[in-house]
This record gives structure tokens, sequence and C-alpha cells, in this order.
């Protein structure tokens, strides 16, 4: 290969390498106002309500147990039996836990930055099956029951929205603020009637939950049989936690997801009587599934996702220009390269700017449509004709479209940008399978006259 040849694609080379450096600015940038949105959405949340997990109800039994004690006088050594009072409490599961929620989603805004808040109305209801004594079956006349409540926590009760009202039959009860019950945390509970203890009993319960909360709604399948159905007007649902949806539906006007869990499954009740035995709540407290409301692909994740493909496309493009110089004698200076490829890493900056205040869509559109109406102007005159030029432009246009397209994809992303890769490069392949390789650089030799 010619020896000036090879120096400029050492030149090309060093020019990508040095056009690297704003790119990783963008990028870090990207970073940057990232984190100073997500401050925001966390300075909006902190006003309203945070991420919500309902967790119960509880059904709590305190009780006194009197308990005798033989002890010995030490100048005496006479026994006597002495008497002392112990507390504690009973736990107890529902046998089956019911939650029907509907939510509806909105943004709040604070600067440019929105955070998505929803309000859920849920209908709770179920039973609790007491047997005879609470399950005590030994010693009964040393206990003494006193007045049980329900207990449901609420991550964060500043999101409760209605006058809780518990439903015990035909008898409503007042939730009173607080749990009672420092496995639960923060919450909700409603002081019971005096309860039968002779002989077993079902309680029924119902109460109407309102809740308000920012991006994800959580609930634990606290029931021997748990049975939770949601539905929202939000289309991108990110289902999480230890528990999928056993059925689901996803529309563009909302989804709808139904949860069905038993004992087998969650293993609660074990869960909670190592919480209170040992004082080890992170198994009960991590047995929860929910719904997250954030967007999964927001505008950061895709300028993040487009700025990776930055290399590709200036290698892609100093690639064209390369091809041109040697497919049509045409020469390219070192500094027209280096303009086209400062051109396309204005684009990201212009993307993440732009995206800030409008959709995506639209800012990803000018963003592209400025930096191909500059690039292809510029290169017309490099390549010293308007078709080129516009041929090359029109490349440029289809690898920004195909890359919109790439950045939509939430699930088929790899798979679309291997495709895109092996597509260029077989173009490439195809243009130059006749090149003479050994005969770039070399003087054309004019024809002889005769």
């Amino acid at each position: 290969m010619h020896r000036n040849l090879a120096i400029k694609l050492a030149v090309v080379a060093l020019l990508i390498m040095l056009l690297m450096i704003p790119i990783l600015m963008i990028d870090g940038m990207i970073g940057e106002r990232q984190s100073l949105r997500d401050d925001v959405l966390q300075d909006i949340a902190r006003s309203s309500s945070y991420q919500q997990k309902i967790t119960g109800p509880l059904l709590v039994v305190p009780y006194r147990k009197t308990v005798r004690e033989w002890k010995t006088n030490d100048k005496t050594g006479v026994r006597y039996q002495e008497e002392r009072e112990y507390r504690g409490r009973l736990y107890f599961l529902p046998d089956r836990f019911a939650l029907s929620g509907d939510a509806t989603t909105e943004l709040r805004a604070r600067g440019i930055y929105q955070a998505r808040l929803y309000e859920s109305n849920n209908q709770v209801s179920g039973h609790f099956q007491l047997p005879a004594h609470y399950g005590i079956t030994e010693n009964v006349a040393d206990y003494r029951f006193e007045q049980a409540f329900l207990a449901v926590g609420i991550s964060d009760i500043r999101g409760i929205r209605n006058d809780l009202k518990l439903r015990l039959g035909e008898k409503e009860y007042g939730f009173e603020p607080g749990t009672s019950e420092q496995l639960l945390g923060d919450g909700v509970h409603a002081p019971l009637p005096v309860l039968p203890a002779d002989s077993e009993q079902t309680l029924d319960f119902a109460f109407d939950l309102q809740l308000q909360g920012t991006g994800q709604l959580d609930v634990t399948p606290v029931g021997r049989e748990s049975v939770v159905d949601l539905k929202a007007d939000w289309p991108h649902p990110s289902f999480i936690g230890e528990y999928l949806p056993n059925t689901r539906e996803i529309r563009n006007d909302g989804f709808t997801a139904h949860w069905r869990t038993s004992f087998f499954a969650t293993n609660m009740q074990e869960a909670l009587d190592a919480c209170v035995a040992q004082n080890d709540c992170s198994s009960f407290q991590n047995r929860h599934f929910g719904v997250s409301f954030i967007d999964p692909v927001d505008q950061y994740l895709k300028s993040d996702r487009a700025i990776k493909y930055a290399l590709l496309f200036i290698a892609l493009t100093f690639a064209g220009f390369f091809l041109f110089e040697v497919l049509k004698r045409l020469a390219v200076h070192p500094v027209q390269y280096g303009l086209v490829g400062l051109s396309l890493a204005l684009f990201y900056l212009l993307l993440l700017s732009l995206s800030e205040h409008m959709a995506f869509g639209l800012a990803y559109a000018l963003a592209a449509s400025g930096c191909v109406t500059l690039i292809g102007f510029y290169v017309s005159h490099v390549l010293r004709s308007w078709t080129r030029g516009a041929g090359f432009t029109a490349g440029l246009a289809a690898l920004y479209a195909m890359l919109y397209a790439l950045l939509n994809a939430e699930d088929y992303a790899l798979l679309m940008g291997s495709l895109l890769v092996f597509g260029l490069l077989a173009s490439v392949m195809v243009l130059t399978r006749k090149l003479d390789w050994y005969g770039i650089g070399k003087p054309s030799v004019a024809p002889q006259p005769e």
C-alpha cells in the first residue's frame, strides 16, 4: 500500500480516538443529568409519598401469663412458691387474604423533571380462622387475653387518602395511627371487640384503602391463600418481587394482573415465627410482589444507549469517506474527517438537551435532522458532487432511523444491533469485492496515444 495512504489511515484512526473524548464527556453528562433527575424525583416523593408496600392485615392478641416459680430462702432454707407475670403476644395470619386494586397515574413536575405518582383504590378482605383459646393447649387458666387488634403495615402512611374503617360482619370499627407492632413498621391498627376465646371462631374482615405513592406498589401475600388483582392505566408495567403474576394483560391503555399464592409457596407462617422468636424479620418482610410504574426506557437510558453506538457511527462515516477516496479517486483531508466526526458527536449533546424538554421521539427527529442536514451539505462539497452527497446523506439518515428503532426495543435491542452491524459489514464487503487493495494509492497510468 502507498506510504501516504498508510499515514492517512493512521491519522484517521487517531482522529477516531480523539473524538471519543467529547463522546465520553457527553456520556458523563448523561449520568450527571440522570442523577440530578433522580434527586428531584426523591424531593417530589418526599413532599407527597414514597413507594408503597402493604403488609397485612395481621391479628395480634396480647396476653398475660402467670408463672409459678419455686424459690429457696437463703437464711432459713425454706422453699416457697412465687408467682410472676409475663407479657406476650400471639400473632395470626389470615386464612384468606384478597386485595383488588385499581390505580390511576399522574405526572407531577418540578422544573423540567416529572415524577409519576399513582393513586390506588384497594378493597381488602378475607377471614381469620381462630382456634379455641387462641391455640393455647396447656394451663389455659394461667393466661389472660387482652383486647386484640388488627394491624396493617403501610410503608408511607402519608399516602393514605381515606378514613379507614374496618368492617367485621355488619359492624364498623375505626383504624388508629400506627401498627403498635414493630415487625410491621409504619401503618395503622384497629382495636377489636372482646372475642370469645373458649371456642373456635371465624373472623371475616374487610376495609377500603385509598393509597397514593410514587413509582412502585408492593403487596405481601400474608394469607394461607392470597389473591391479588391489580389494574392501572399505565401501559409499561414492570412486575417485581418474589412472585410473578399468574396471568396478566398489557394493553395500550393500561394493564391487569392476577396473583394467587398459598402457604406452600410463601411459607409465611414459618417466616413470621422466625421473626417473632429470633427477632429476624428479613424473610417475612422480603416476601412480596408488586408493580413498578416507572418508564422502563426513559430519555436518559435511551440517550445512554444511543451514545454506546457513537464509535460505530463515527467509524462507519469515516469508512464511507474512505470508500469514496479509493473507489472514486477523491482526496478527503483529515480536517474534513474531524469536522464531520464532531458533527456526529454534537448529535448526542443535542439529543440529551432536547429530550429534557420534549418527547424523546421528537427530540431525536430534530437532533438527527439537524446533524444529517449539516453533514449532507458539507459532504456534498467535500465529495464534489451533489449526487454523491445526497447518497451519503440518505445512508446516514437510514443509520439514524435504524438506531431509533433500536433504542425503542426493550427486549430485542441486542438482536437488532447485531443484525445492523452484520448488514453494514456485508454492504462494505459487497462494495469492495472487486477492489484491488494492493493497487490503492498507486498513480493511475494514462493511456498511450497510438
